[in-house]
């Protein structure tokens, strides 16, 4: 038997959790917690070096800059949906590990092909889907996690996990400009390019961009794999996770996070590109890092909040309040001759961004509750030995939907920067594609309104 493999696991025993299960469940998060926010640096890559792209001899479109910012998401919500099954059939430990070391693939990839400035725009398209494989590590990640804790611990441990980890969409915003400025590498992973800024000559290394994740990435796979653990009681065969296309919860709860998380991966991919389509005379990379590092932040709050007041209720006034904010958006960009506000505009950003890392911690929260609730009602005449069985299959189930909603909630990281290149194209304006969302968010809301939150709905939680 693995020293690795935990055989008894109860983390609603209180005497289990006080003895040994938070202490253990505890170090699994905190190793998780690093290697899933490299996971979110990979997949927000792009986000970022797009806008740099010219300086370093690439040249393209507009249009195609948002592909190269939107397929990370659409590979990486693909990805997910396989990795949503995959914990519970390999073990976390194995597949946590594992699925980190994969991300050294588009890392280097990156770091080679962006010190040539004749690569093919297909070839980085290329690199762009290969990103996703950091995206996708967030389903097996959050599945992995919610097997360690009790209901009355999810919220703040899937909120901790995913909002610290997502707080690698602020790091790589924030650190890709800084280490693309500076010859960290020069003459040993090769050299740069130079541009011309008013009137003075500076040097730029892309490559860079990749290339300073590679070392930490690889002592975070290690680390995964010596320090933490499989649980015996989570391995289940797909066919076993797979009731979860039958429950109706399940794509209500898809649906909600597409509104949620969708929003927060989606604004992040594209939010440097609207500001330098918007606001030419602004340098979006000193500002686009604040508007995922709100949503990050926010996120374990969300948790923390639902598992006080409620998941759902927090989550109806989350897309209220998400509604204000995109009209609040609209008031602030150019319209009519005017050159907007970009003050304004940054600042009903960051509010938005908070609002979905809020948004991803309730929606979470919901879950594992949910499911709980649905299997606790079904066992009810089976008596108290049917109880362990009740809450193993409540948790494999509410980590299979953990792992798929992510998966779905992940497209709109691809529809949002699309939604606004496809918007600018054909009006000049991405006033039209947020329309577009301010219609989604209330119907999130009414469905949040009737299946979870008002009096006597069918599933409170």
């Amino acid at each position: 038997m693995s020293k690795y493999l935990l055989t008894e696991w109860e983390p609603e025993n209180s005497r289990f959790w006080k003895a040994s299960g938070e202490q253990v469940a505890n170090r699994n998060l905190w190793i998780s917690i690093p290697a899933l926010m490299l996971a979110f640096v990979v997949w927000s890559l792009w986000s970022v070096t797009v806008v740099n792209l010219d300086k370093g001899g690439f040249h393209f479109s507009k249009d195609e800059l948002f592909w190269l910012t939107a397929l990370p998401a659409l590979s990486g919500a693909t990805l997910r949906i396989f990795y949503s099954f995959l914990v519970p059939i390999f073990g976390g430990r194995r597949f946590t590990a594992i699925s980190t070391a994969t991300l050294l693939i588009p890392a280097l990839g990156m770091g080679f092909a962006l010190r040539d400035p004749s690569t093919s725009y297909q070839t980085l398209l290329v690199l762009a889907l290969l990103c996703g494989l950091g995206g996708a590590n967030f389903s097996s990640s959050m599945a992995n996690i919610s097997f360690f804790f009790p209901k009355q611990r999810k919220g703040f441990a899937t909120g901790m996990n995913a909002g610290i980890g997502n707080l690698g969409v602020s790091v790589v915003q924030f650190v890709t400009p800084i280490v693309i400025s500076t010859a960290v590498f020069s003459g040993v992973l090769g050299d740069g390019q130079t541009y011309v800024a008013k009137g003075v000559e500076h040097g730029i290394w892309l490559q860079n961009a990749g290339f300073i994740w590679v070392p930490l990435i690889i002592v975070s796979s290690i680390a995964a794999w010596f320090g933490m653990n499989d649980i015996a009681d989570a391995k289940a065969s797909f066919s076993e996770q797979a009731v979860i296309f039958r429950r109706t919860h399940n794509w209500l709860m898809c649906f909600l996070y597409v509104g949620t998380f969708g929003s927060f991966i989606g604004f992040s991919a594209g939010l440097a590109l609207l500001t330098k389509a918007e606001f030419p005379a602004i340098n979006p990379t000193a500002y686009a890092f604040l508007g995922p590092l709100a949503g990050a932040l926010t996120r374990p709050l969300g948790g923390w909040i639902s598992d006080r007041l409620g998941g759902a209720r927090v989550t109806l006034f989350t897309f209220l309040a998400m509604i204000a904010a995109v009209v609040g958006v609209i008031a602030f960009l150019p319209h009519d001759g005017s050159a907007g506000n970009f003050g304004g505009f940054l600042a009903m950003f960051i509010v938005l961004f908070a609002l979905t890392g809020i948004g991803n911690g309730s929606t979470f929260r919901m879950i594992p509750v949910i499911f709980l609730t649905q299997h606790q009602r079904l066992a009810k005449a089976k008596g108290a030995s049917a109880q362990h069985q009740v809450l193993a299959e409540a948790g494999k189930e509410s980590a299979a939907v953990l792992g798929f909603a992510g998966a779905m909630g992940a497209y709109g990281g691809f529809f949002i920067p699309r939604s606004f290149g496809s918007s600018i194209a054909a009006t000049g304006s991405p006033v039209t594609a947020l329309v577009c969302f301010i219609g989604f968010y209330l119907v999130c809301a009414a469905v949040t309104w009737i299946f979870y939150a008002r009096r006597n709905a069918p599933m409170p939680c």
